[in-house]
């Protein structure tokens, strides 16, 4: 669902990523982390249709992002890490806003609205103003207006910030349901532990390069490290020293 193949972008001489390939399967959770400033967001944007690459080329679903980007964001949904939401409008409007956007049948539209918001238990709050909500409220608000269209494709950057313990396990079980329905689910975060649980495969950049890819196992043996924690999978990868205990 997901093919990347050359992905490059430059500001000024430094490349924030540097000629990356991977795909991504129909129903497969695909895990990208790395250090602080590795070419995460920059290449998450690059999937988005949000930046455009200086070279390579991203795929969604078989549509060129370069060649056809409305019909490749149509199967796209889009989590950021920070959500961006219009105060002043109510939480359903916001809903019925992006149902536009995305082209969702009106006689459609209150039944997936109110079902999303009741998964994340919004429903109570759909009639209030977004600048009432609290920091995880939006983002799980902004969570709904992402999946509202049911994407083929989700893409999300770290997830969980200001989710309570209650939200984590209610956005894991979806992200799990989801890819059991085939959809593809490629999540940048920092939570390694998150990460070694939910990802079928998880792929690790540094220095704007990929230099790993594949199950936890895979990442272990191209480590060279008998620890089972991804964390100490990812500190020998990217060079980085252990904190002192």
């Amino acid at each position: 669902m997901i093919q990347v193949a050359g992905l490059t972008k430059r500001f000024g001489p430094v490349a924030a990523v540097n000629r990356l390939n991977l795909h991504v399967k129909a129903g497969e959770i695909f895990g990208f982390i790395g250090p602080n400033g590795a070419g995460k967001t920059t290449t998450i944007k690059m999937l988005g249709g949000l930046l455009a690459p200086d070279e390579g080329q991203v795929t969604i679903g078989g549509v060129d992002m370069r060649r056809e980007p409305e019909r490749a964001k149509q199967i796209i949904g889009f989590i950021p890490d920070r959500p961006y939401l219009y105060d002043k409008l109510k939480g359903m409007e916001f809903l019925r806003f992006t149902a536009d956007l995305y082209g969702v049948p009106r006689q459609d539209f209150f039944e997936k609205a109110r079902a999303i918001l009741q998964t994340f238990s919004l429903w109570d709050w759909a009639g209030e103003m977004i600048e009432s909500y609290s920091h995880g409220m939006k983002q799980r608000l902004i969570m709904c207006a992402a999946l509202l269209h049911e994407p083929k494709v989700l893409i999300v950057d770290e997830p969980m910030v200001g989710l309570d313990p209650r939200g984590i396990r209610l956005v894991k079980d979806l992200f799990r349901g989801l890819a059991r329905q085939g959809t593809a689910v490629f999540l940048s975060t920092h939570t390694l532990e998150m990460a070694q649980d939910l990802c079928h495969r998880i792929g690790v950049i540094h220095k704007g390069s990929l230099i790993a890819m594949g199950t936890t196992g895979d990442l272990k043996r191209q480590a060279n490290v008998e620890e089972q924690t991804l964390e100490a999978v990812f500190l020998a990868l990217t060079g980085q020293e252990e904190p002192a205990p």
